[in-house]
């Protein structure tokens, strides 16, 4: 089943990282294509993902140039990196494609949840703005049409959706008498948490060990739960689905870190506790993290 939300992050990953890393148009088209193997390598959905890339990069500088109308007082290169690329999505998808196959209202409908997935605090406000002032301008065309979407065949309630296990751990080391964690950047631009899949028959705990150790190349002691993280996302053979993450506390060698690229990773490091919680996470991880500081400052001040 072809999932057009899941095609459109692709696509904004791909924006992103061509804009952040000043990569050239004619690179796009390899982005796009190690993004899709990478993320989304059965949803059959490539051409709809080329089609949209291609079509805002040809119509990049016009895009450019009505979000500096509708947001006047941002200029375009003060706006985030993940916003000024779903801008210039929702806004092709809004102006150019098709309204029989992207309706108005959900061109600006997918553009907020982007933002709500990949932005900060105040993106899916910012996005709507923008895309809500665009689409009066254009007289609001296609507001009081009735949805005609097909409901899903996944027709299932939270509890009903499928769970899929994942587990992750805040990795802390001892260096010169301090406290340093190892966290992990994606190409969104937030400080994260090495997390990935638990495998059928293995434990959160012996998954937790052998993701770090994919991930960073670090060896890794578990030494306590940290709490648990739940959120719904799209999957493109079962729809709707449960992920729940698994977080420990876990010790390690402050040893190098040898980031695994890929999976939406980006760069790594090792972080002084008191350092920490100025970077940017996303909300549901910084709790995570608050946690783990607390108890570790808490043992810095018994030693």
């Amino acid at each position: 089943m072809a999932n057009r939300h899941l095609s459109r992050s692709i696509v904004l990953q791909t924006l992103f990282q061509w804009d952040f890393s000043g990569a050239t148009k004619e690179s796009i088209s390899e982005i796009l294509e190690e993004n899709a193997h990478e993320f989304a390598p059965n949803t059959g959905d490539f051409s709809f993902m080329a089609n949209l890339l291609h079509g805002i990069i040809a119509k990049q500088e016009k895009l450019d140039a009505i979000i500096v109308e509708a947001a006047p007082d941002w200029p375009l290169d003060k706006i985030s990196t993940v916003d000024r690329n779903i801008l210039r999505l929702g806004l092709y998808e809004l102006l150019f494609s098709s309204r029989e196959e992207v309706p108005p209202k959900v061109a600006i409908n997918e553009s907020i949840e982007l933002a709500k997935a990949f932005g900060g605090e105040s993106s899916g406000r910012f996005i709507n703005g923008v895309l809500g002032a665009v689409y009066k301008e254009m007289g609001e065309p296609g507001k009081n049409d009735k949805s005609t979407k097909k409901k899903s065949k996944f027709n299932r309630t939270f509890e009903e959706m499928p769970v899929k296990r994942l587990c992750g751990a805040v990795v802390y080391a001892e260096n010169n008498g301090s406290y340093y964690l190892a966290l992990v950047h994606d190409v969104f631009g937030h400080w994260t948490l090495s997390k990935g899949h638990v495998r059928d028959g293995e434990s959160e705990k012996v998954g937790v060990v052998r993701v770090v150790k994919e991930e960073l190349d670090l060896d890794i002691v578990p030494e306590e739960a940290l709490g648990e993280n739940e959120y719904v996302a799209s999957d493109p053979e079962l729809g709707k689905i449960r992920k729940k993450v698994s977080y420990f506390l876990a010790k390690s060698n402050f040893d190098e870190l040898k980031l695994d690229v890929g999976g939406g990773l980006d760069d790594c490091n090792w972080f002084e506790l008191k350092n920490i919680l100025d970077l940017n996470f996303y909300n549901d991880t910084l709790p995570i993290v608050t946690k783990a500081i607390k108890k570790l400052v808490s043992s810095e001040q018994k030693n």
